[in-house]
């Protein structure tokens, strides 16, 4: 009885997180919505697998102008969208070091993937796609089993 009270309470925290996780994806994609209507919009991750991760989304001119900028930091689903300030009307192509002192080290690698994922697109290129964990694995067991043989 104890073994089945402990799968129910399991399966309803995995509920719980996934609901959250939904609700704070409608709050990105809202938040995202609204700089996508006032511009391109450059994103920059760093996620946080221990840690908290960041993503940083910046509404940009044609020429890069940052016309306004947010981060989704944390470590829960709890974490909101955030206006991200002191960016506003720098160049996204320009950016320096000072520019992002006030920032945390996590925000910082976010806004340096921004605007390397900017630069990219404005380029002609392709942002390659980034393996999740899972696949890591899976792709080092491929690796193992491959070699055995």
């Amino acid at each position: 009885m104890q073994v089945f009270i402990i799968i129910i309470l399991i399966a309803g925290a995995f509920i719980v997180q996934a609901g959250l996780g939904f609700l704070q994806i409608q709050h990105f994609s809202k938040a995202y919505a609204e700089l996508r209507r006032i511009g391109k919009v450059a994103i920059g991750k760093k996620p946080g697998r221990i840690r908290a991760g960041t993503i940083v989304m910046f509404a940009v001119t044609d020429s890069g102008r940052i016309l306004k900028a947010k981060k989704l930091q944390g470590v829960t689903v709890m974490a909101q969208v955030k206006d991200l300030n002191g960016f506003e009307n720098k160049n996204l192509k320009t950016l320096t070091e000072k520019d992002f002192a006030h920032c945390n080290t996590l925000l910082k690698l976010a806004i340096l993937d921004a605007i390397q994922n900017y630069q990219t697109i404005m380029s002609g290129g392709e942002i390659p796609e980034k393996n999740s964990l899972f696949k890591n694995i899976m792709l080092k067991a491929e690796r193992v089993t491959s070699a055995k043989k």
